[in-house]
């Protein structure tokens, strides 16, 4: 549904849930309530109050959750490049009008109206971040 671009991923994170013990009803709720556990974490943790999901966990009771671990799944040697605010703005602004051309193009329901909304004020602070690199009266004369 173009909500995310993959290469803008960095960074993994995962709870390793032991399910061995469980029955399969047991199994089903319990990895509900875990996912809605990391849901709720990750959207408190969030600088905008949000995350990219599409359509929302069931809402259930929050667990404990174990220990997590987490690793850059991009090679240092391209990290620099994906990294860069430049490259990063023109891509998120293609996932955006990607994102919005299928809305455009089906019937869609809030979450990922809710999803671009998220997307575009991500673009936003970005942008902003950026041009503070730029102090005004730096602007280079020659450039379109």
């Amino acid at each position: 549904m173009n909500v995310l671009d993959p290469f803008e991923v960095a960074e993994i994170r995962v709870w390793p849930l032991d399910l061995s013990d469980m029955d399969k009803e047991s199994h089903r709720d319990h990895l509900d309530r875990a996912e809605f556990t990391v849901f709720e974490k990750v959207v408190r943790e969030s600088k905008l109050g949000a995350v990219l999901n599409e359509k929302p966990p069931r809402q259930t009771e929050v667990i404990d959750l174990p220990k997590s671990y987490s690793r850059r799944i991009i090679p240092e040697s391209i990290y620099p490049q994906r990294k860069h605010p430049d490259v990063r703005i023109a891509r998120r602004a293609s996932t955006i009008a990607s994102l919005a051309r299928r809305i455009s193009e089906r019937n869609v329901k809030r979450g990922l109206r809710t999803t671009l909304l998220t997307q575009a004020k991500r673009l936003e602070r970005l942008a902003e971040k950026r041009l503070k690199d730029f102090p005004k009266g730096t602007d280079d004369q020659g450039e379109d």
